[in-house]
């Protein structure tokens, strides 16, 4: 039996639940790398240092200033120049974050319209017993967020600990999508993913700009909207394990998660309108439960996965590289794994795996990646606290 261990050597088993020891994997191609020194990351601002960072953003329109994450429940904001000396808080809700593990403020999105109605929606666990709450702030100015503004849009259950998932984006559409964990423990022991009336395991979908359900609407082609009676309208897609960090290309639209595996393999997928992932039927490519000879049918498989077997055991999902400086790099997606610190490069050939390229290692616990509005791409170590760029080896 395959020894089945907790991560204990970071203090954020983030996007993470199990590791196991397994032998080679054939299937696995051997990737290239890029020529030593081409590509290169750099401490983007030497004199920031936050605590258990887990998201960096730009505001719609504005690059003048960077907002971060902290896991614990604050948001900072700081001036976008490499000299910036300091943050300031924009939102501060501690009190109402439960923090700790996977667990925490683990995501933030800003309202296309920001700079008009100031608006951006968070996602949080948060009490005992544990729930997710995703709910909509409003700021009083680029700086500064009203905490007691909270409206929240719906809650739903955690039965564990751990995968709660986080990331929240906005589409080009101006719907709001959220991605859920699977609930937690390991193996999704309740079969949430699979099961279209929980919120587990899913990539959801809702209009913020409507009321029709309190603080949102649902889109009139969300795919189970008229489904069967007791399916959740929310669902976008489903079958996934924890997908922690989706983003929008935003050359072509398409919608990338990193999906975190068991104990086997760890995937890249690209979410389509009612898409089933395979979770807990299929971990990346190979049957999970049952572990052979499993029903595939409808499931679709990821455009990318790698297996466990080299240290890489906790995908961080990251961007599309659309910026000026690394043309290289154009058109490929971005992405790293927490655990190892590695970086790749995944380019595509329409929505098929064309080659995956590892650009960087040993990059600490990337917890995850940003991109501001001219593009360019950035990652945060978690455990050092830094906000880092990707950038051109050779000029750096």
């Amino acid at each position: 039996m395959k020894a089945i261990l907790r991560l204990t050597l970071v203090p954020l088993a983030i996007a993470f639940a199990f590791i196991a020891c397994k032998s080679d994997d054939p299937e696995t191609p051997h990737d290239p790398e890029l020529p030593e020194n081409t590509i290169d990351s750099k401490d983007a601002f030497p004199a920031l240092i936050f605590s258990q960072p887990v998201d960096l953003l730009q505001a719609p329109g504005d690059s003048s200033r960077f907002y971060v994450v902290e896991q614990g429940g604050v948001v900072k904001v700081f001036s976008n120049v490499e000299n910036v000396s300091s943050s300031s808080t924009f939102l501060d809700i501690k009190s109402k974050v439960r923090s700790g593990g996977e667990r925490g403020l683990l995501g933030l999105a800003f309202h296309p319209d920001f700079k008009t109605n100031g608006y951006f929606f968070v996602n949080y666990t948060s009490g005992t017993p544990l729930k997710t709450v995703i709910a909509r702030y409003k700021a009083t100015s680029t700086t500064q967020a009203d905490p007691a503004s909270e409206a929240v849009l719906f809650t739903f259950d955690q039965p564990f600990d751990n995968h709660n998932g986080g990331s929240l984006q906005f589409g080009k559409d101006g719907y709001l999508y959220m991605a859920t964990g699977d609930g937690g423990s390991g193996g999704d022991p309740r079969n949430n993913a699979q099961n279209l009336k929980s919120h587990l395991g899913k990539i959801l979908r809702v209009d913020v700009n409507g009321t029709a359900k309190g603080n949102y609407s649902i889109p009139a082609d969300n795919p189970f909207l008229a489904g069967t009676t007791g399916n959740l309208p929310e669902i976008y897609a489903y079958g996934l394990r924890n997908p922690w960090r989706i983003s929008f290309d935003s050359g072509t639209g398409k919608l990338f998660a990193g999906d975190v595996g068991q104990n086997e393999r760890e995937e890249i997928d690209i979410i389509t309108k009612g898409g089933n992932y395979g979770w807990r039927i299929k971990e990346g490519i190979d049957c999970y439960n049952p572990s052979s000879n499993c029903n595939a049918q409808g499931l679709i498989d990821p455009v990318h996965d790698y297996s466990q077997k080299d240290g890489d055991r906790s995908i961080t999902g990251g961007y599309v590289y659309r910026g000026t400086a690394i043309p290289s790099l154009t058109g490929k997606y971005i992405y790293g794994d927490y655990i190892s610190g590695r970086i790749w490069a995944l380019e595509l050939d329409g929505d098929a795996r064309k080659s995956n390229t590892l650009i960087m290692e040993g990059k600490g616990n990337i917890s995850s990646f940003g991109q501001d509005i001219k593009g360019e791409v950035y990652y945060l170590n978690y455990g050092e606290g830094k906000v880092m760029k990707v950038v051109n080896g050779n000029l750096n």
